[in-house]
């Protein structure tokens, strides 16, 4: 099952599923008492999980809506905490870094944390703020994207996969000077509206390997990413343990997995974003997220 979060034509934020790619189920328009927010449905477990599968096989179709007539959000329009994130994470975009700085290479031996504020999320569609006062490098880049089901702490490897509730695609947006400027990550990476979200969270049990995906963004048409989650360092189970040794995961915490090669900082020359350009990221069983760049001052 694939869940969406949208807002219907009088403006409330509903809870969905996906009904193939033409139409979405409004779950409350089928079950007054389901969840009335993805957060709320997730924390419900397999109760509300139940619930949705008998909406998927009886939605009369009142409860079809147009996809094009509703406007998806962000699957968790306002997490409750900042979004985790894995830095450096796919060993050939370590490689390129390192060789845009003209440094020696060196691959991290432990999962690398930061995180993106909540006030960063944007859904599908959505414009990316960029402005030339507060960074003059702003950056894309596609991630798998981790939601938390049952959570809990001192995860081990083996249980990890339980744990998670399904997948998105996440474009951790950046501001590459930032990052330098400061010597951490946390600022360049929370600008507001830079952290694209969507368009739906598939449900665990439909992704039969999220180990081996294949990732890809393309700006304005021209392909830049194309790898595979296969190629990460530290596969999803190490993250989900390490992240959760002493420290709660709870349901839908949100964690990106990190960025392939070709960012466009490692570009000869580098190619950053500007007004107008529109980023595209597919990921295999997914979907798509696509938003564009909307100069602000």
């Amino acid at each position: 099952m694939k869940f969406v979060t949208f807002e219907n034509a009088a403006g409330a934020q509903c809870v969905g599923l996906l009904d193939g790619e033409r139409s979405v189920i409004d779950c409350r328009a089928v079950d007054p008492d389901f969840a009335g927010s993805m957060l709320e449905f997730i924390r419900a477990g397999e109760l509300g999980l139940d619930r949705a599968r008998r909406i998927n096989q009886q939605a009369p179709e009142s409860a079809r809506l147009d996809l094009a007539s509703v406007q998806l959000l962000a699957p968790i329009p306002r997490p409750t905490k900042n979004v985790f994130c894995v830095g450096r994470n796919y060993k050939n975009h370590v490689d390129e870094g390192h060789r845009a700085r003209g440094t020696q290479a060196a691959y991290p031996e432990a999962p690398q944390f930061f995180s993106k504020a909540p006030t960063a999320v944007i859904g599908p569609n959505a414009a990316t703020w960029h402005d030339p006062k507060v960074t003059q490098e702003y950056d894309y880049e596609a991630e798998l994207g981790v939601v938390i089901g049952r959570g809990g702490k001192n995860i081990s490897e083996n249980d990890a996969l339980d744990a998670i509730f399904g997948y998105t695609i996440i474009n951790d947006f950046t501001a590459r000077d930032l990052q330098r400027q400061h010597d951490q990550w946390f600022k360049g990476k929370s600008l507001d509206r830079s952290c694209a979200m969507g368009p739906c969270i598939v449900h665990a049990s439909a992704i039969e390997n999220p180990q081996d995906l294949a990732i890809n963004l393309a700006v304005n048409g021209e392909q830049r990413q194309a790898s595979r989650t296969s190629h990460m360092i530290f596969s999803i189970p190490r993250i989900i343990r390490d992240l959760s040794l002493g420290m709660t995961l709870e349901p839908g915490d949100i964690i990106a997995t990190g960025t392939p090669q070709g960012v466009g900082f490692a570009m000869d020359p580098p190619q950053f974003l500007g007004d107008g350009d529109e980023v595209v990221i597919t990921i295999e069983e997914l979907g798509e997220l696509r938003n564009r760049v909307e100069q602000v001052s």
